[in-house]
C-alpha cells in the first residue's frame, strides 16, 4: 500500500523483503505505467549485517534517502481467548497456551520493535543527507505500527500488542533524542486498525494483495476495512507535513 502510495506519485521505491520472487511481483504488478519506480532489493532486516549491508548498497545507488518506511511485523504466538471461571483457569489459559514461548515474545519483538531501531539508525546520514539536499523538507522515518499497540484490551495476542506498543514508543524516543541533538530528520509512526495484509487476512493473492471480507465490518461508519486509499492518504499526509515528528497517528474507526 505504502509502495504504490509513493510510486505513484512520481517516487523511486526500493521495496525490501528476504523473498525475492515476492518483491519481483511486486515490481512487475504494480510498478508498470507509473511515474515513480518500484526496485526490489533483497535483505533481511532482522540481521545487523544485513542491515549495513543494505545501507551501503543504498548508499552507492543514491546521494540521499528522502523516506525511509519501517513496515516487518509477525504474530508468532497465536491467539488465544483470556477466559476462567478462576484465577486457575485464567492461569492455565494465559501460560499453558500453544504459542505461549518466551522465544516467540522474542521473535515478535525482533522484527517488530527491534528492526525499527537499528533500521533508522543505520540510515540516519542518508536521511540528513536528504534534509540538505532539499531545503525546507526533512529526511523523514515512517514505522507501521498498529492500533493494536493503543487500545487495552489485548485482541487474543498480548505479545504482539506488547511488541506494537513499544514500536510506538521507540518512534517517540527516537524522534526526541534525534532532534534534541539538532538533526533535522522527523519520525513518526502510523498506526493500522484492520487493513487487509498477509498477517490479517492470512495469505495473499498472486499479485501480492490480500482480502478481508466486507460483510464482516458493516457496523463501521466505512462498511468495510481499511483499503490501499486509506492507508495512501495517511502515507502522504506523513511524508509532506513538515510540521509532524514524534506522533502516532491512528488511521482506525471505533
Amino acid at each position: 500500500m505504502a509502495t504504490q502510495a509513493l510510486a505513484v506519485n512520481g517516487a523511486k521505491v526500493y521495496i525490501v523483503g528476504r523473498t525475492e520472487e515476492k518483491l519481483r511481483t511486486v515490481a512487475d504488478t504494480h510498478g508498470k505505467g507509473i511515474s515513480g519506480q518500484i526496485i526490489p532489493v533483497t535483505a533481511d532486516i532482522t540481521s545487523k549485517q544485513d542491515i549495513l549491508r543494505l545501507a551501503q548498497d543504498i548508499e552507492k545507488r543514491e546521494k540521499c534517502l528522502c523516506i525511509l518506511i519501517n513496515n516487518a511485523g509477525i504474530q508468532a504466538t497465536g491467539k488465544l481467548t483470556p477466559a476462567g471461571e478462576n484465577a486457575e483457569e485464567f492461569r492455565d489459559n494465559l501460560f499453558h497456551h500453544e504459542g505461549q514461548e518466551f522465544d516467540n515474545w522474542a521473535s515478535e519483538y525482533k522484527t517488530n520493535v527491534a528492526q525499527c531501531y537499528f533500521m533508522t539508525a543505520a540510515f540516519l546520514p542518508m536521511l540528513q543527507r536528504a534534509t540538505e539536499h532539499q531545503k525546507g523538507y526533512s529526511g523523514t522515518v515512517i514505522n507501521i505500527t498498529s492500533i493494536s499497540g493503543i487500545v487495552l484490551k489485548s485482541q487474543g495476542h498480548f505479545s504482539y500488542n506488547a511488541s506494537k506498543a513499544a514500536a510506538n514508543h521507540i518512534t517517540k524516543m527516537l524522534a526526541a533524542e534525534i532532534s534534541n541533538k539538532g538533526i533535522k530528520i522527523r519520525i513518526n509512526a502510523i498506526a493500522p486498525g484492520v487493513y487487509p495484509s498477509e498477517m490479517t487476512a492470512g495469505e495473499s493473492k498472486d499479485n501480492q494483495k490480500s482480502e478481508l471480507p466486507k460483510e464482516k465490518y458493516g457496523h463501521l461508519p466505512s462498511e468495510r476495512p481499511g483499503n490501499d486509499r486509506d492507508m495512501a492518504n495517511a502515507i502522504l499526509f506523513a511524508v509532506t507535513n513538515q510540521y509532524l515528528n514524534g506522533q502516532i497517528r491512528a488511521i482506525e474507526i471505533n
